[in-house]
């Protein structure tokens, strides 16, 4: 019986790198301010100078309720105040000549008390006055009604005739959105890790927001790129010319107790948002940095196999035999996953060709296998720098792979007759498959 020759297969290095620990989790945006401008005097509305979905600034006119009665007041307030001080110059002439008399014993100590009284009613009156003069001019300016902050403003809840109550229903909601929050909650379970390392930063919460933990965030889908492909305008909840990815920002807050209801705990990160990329209310992919891993081994995340024993790799010798190797896996870090235990960086792995592989079978490396063919590249952006390596699109796989020296399964299965990559990635999933 002829010899079954040996496997053929595409090899990557695996490497060595600091790559952040993190935490996923699902968030939502939040506006930093949210304000519901509700009239505090009752009229009719004017003008409305506000356009639905407009950006305004602090101090912008929005609404004008009629001022006339306000105007009217003010003038009766003023005409009292000028008559209770009148009244008060009155009465102090009045007391100064009694207390002359009360000196020469020619007034009575009653016409005294009397007077000294008469004066210091006078002045109460005039204070009184005072008062209602300056709440009269604060209702006349509440008829100009003000932007309170700078953001963008909803639809438009009055329009002009309409006439309003004070302190009824919003007139419009104004929403901050630059800078911006990012909501989301990790479980109870992760809370004391969490608490571990903002302790280690030295900042138990809030004294110095810019020590926070890093906290990138991410709309789920790139919808840019969806509206590209039918030949659309940009969605407007992106409207960004930046390249697409994680938004990076700073954790602010931890909430005070956990949710009975859920078992969480509510966090919050700020984020700059200068170009509107984020919307209130938007759910976002939310990753919390807790620390760098230093001399992490990383290998391509195809290379992992489900077997009965659980995850493991073909690693291929100096001598070309392939070894099945158990590992234990950690975080995926884009294109590539963490084996915390049972590779060491250097060591070649089987990315390819899996199902044609016999264990402590000889193998045939094709595309390159050496160091230079490793995948180093398809981790070139974060991982360098502590952060996360961003994932590669859908349909960019053998583009990876010939950037980095392999070659992809689908040009080489035509020359040495092995199934297509499709096969292999459903068979790899597949628990308890070996090859044969």
């Amino acid at each position: 019986m002829p010899q079954r020759p040996p496997a053929q297969v595409t090899v990557a290095e695996a490497i060595a790198r600091d790559v952040p620990v993190y935490l996923d989790e699902i968030g939502r945006i939040v506006p930093v301010d949210s304000v519901a401008v509700i009239p505090q005097v009752g009229g009719k509305v004017m003008t409305a100078h506000l356009e639905d979905g407009a950006f305004v600034r602090k101090g912008d006119l929005l609404f004008e309720i009629d001022d006339r009665p306000f105007k009217a007041a003010v003038a009766l307030a003023e005409a009292t105040l000028a008559q209770n001080r009148a009244e008060l110059e009155l009465a102090n002439v009045e007391y100064r000549r009694v207390e002359d008399l009360m000196k020469r014993s020619i007034a009575t100590p009653l016409e005294y008390d009397q007077r000294r009284v008469a004066k210091d009613i006078a002045q109460a009156r005039v204070e009184w006055a005072q008062a209602a003069l300056d709440q009269a001019k604060l209702n006349l300016e509440h008829t100009r009604i003000l932007s309170p902050v700078s953001g963008r403003a909803g639809a438009r809840l009055i329009d002009a005739g309409n006439v309003v109550r004070a302190d009824d229903r919003p007139l419009v909601t104004i929403q901050r959105l630059d800078p911006i929050y990012a909501e989301f909650t990790v479980t109870e379970n992760d809370l004391g890790t969490v608490r571990k390392y903002v302790a280690a930063k030295g900042d138990e919460w809030g004294e110095h927001p810019e020590h926070g933990l890093r906290v990138e965030v991410d709309v789920p889908a790139s919808s840019a790129r969806v509206l590209s492909a039918l030949g659309a305008p940009i969605a407007a909840s992106q409207p960004t010319s930046a390249p697409v990815g994680p938004r990076a920002g700073r954790l602010v807050f931890l909430d005070n107790a956990v949710q009975q209801t859920t078992g969480t705990v509510r966090l919050r990160a700020t984020l700059e948002n200068a170009d509107h990329y984020f919307w209130p209310g938007q759910f976002v992919n939310v990753r919390l940095v807790l620390t760098t891993k230093t001399d992490a081994v990383l290998i391509p995340e195809q290379a992992r196999q489900v077997g009965r024993q659980g995850a493991f790799v073909y690693v291929v010798t100096d001598k070309g035999i392939a070894q099945m190797r158990p590992i234990v896996l950690g975080q995926r870090h884009g294109d590539l996953i963490v084996a915390e235990h049972g590779l060491t960086a250097g060591e070649r792995v089987i990315v390819t060709g899996q199902l044609s592989v016999m264990p402590d079978a000889e193998v045939v490396v094709v595309g390159g296998g050496d160091a230079t063919s490793s995948p180093a590249t398809a981790g070139k952006t974060a991982a360098a720098s502590g952060g996360p390596l961003s994932a590669s699109a859908p349909g960019e796989t053998h583009a990876d792979a010939k950037a980095v020296g392999m070659a992809p399964v689908s040009d080489k299965a035509k020359a040495v007759g092995m199934a297509p990559e499709s096969q292999f990635e459903t068979a790899a999933s597949q628990p308890g498959t070996l090859a044969p």
